[in-house]
């Protein structure tokens, strides 16, 4: 197993399956963190690196519901993402597809879940499923640690004034 670890982020490739696993824990209940990953004028907040924006072009954060967002540098469009809510439970799990244009045919699996720590702390467990090891690989090989711990960092900030 390969596993790049940050005093907070742990971002794990398993050798024997096309997956990514991210544990992280925030200083903050499920209800709190779950609602950073659902609620649009929250997720746009916290989002990737701090140079960059996101534009929703919609998001509909229901079982059933589906979404599209672009990161942007300036003006500029990064890239765009899209995808299904297959499921939204609050406040403890989240399961979505993701497509990213320009990257080739279908879509990842991503599951969330949000475990309760207690003391007002959750553990956020993000497993994404690629379709092949190459897609998991290219995931990996974007740079897409440094968005991820950039953006748990700005949600610290973020459930840190609340």
């Amino acid at each position: 197993m390969t596993t790049t670890t940050t005093p907070e982020t742990r971002i794990e490739a398993d050798p024997a399956l096309p997956t990514i696993r991210i544990v992280r824990e925030f200083d903050a209940p499920p209800a709190a963190v779950f609602r950073a990953f659902t609620d649009p004028e929250v997720f746009v907040r916290w989002l990737g690196p701090t140079e960059t924006s996101v534009r929703l072009d919609r998001w509909d954060a229901v079982s059933g519901g589906s979404y599209r967002y672009t990161m942007l540098a300036g003006e500029e469009e990064v890239v765009t993402f899209w995808g299904s809510f297959h499921e939204v439970r609050s406040p403890d799990r989240l399961v979505q597809t993701q497509s990213m244009e320009g990257i080739g045919d279908g879509a990842i699996l991503n599951t969330v879940t949000f475990t309760d720590l207690g003391d007002g702390r959750t553990r956020m467990t993000d497993l994404t499923v690629a379709e092949s090891f190459e897609g998991r690989d290219m995931i990996l090989a974007s740079g897409m640690d440094e968005g991820v711990i950039a953006g748990y960092k700005n949600l610290d900030a973020l459930l840190a004034e609340n």
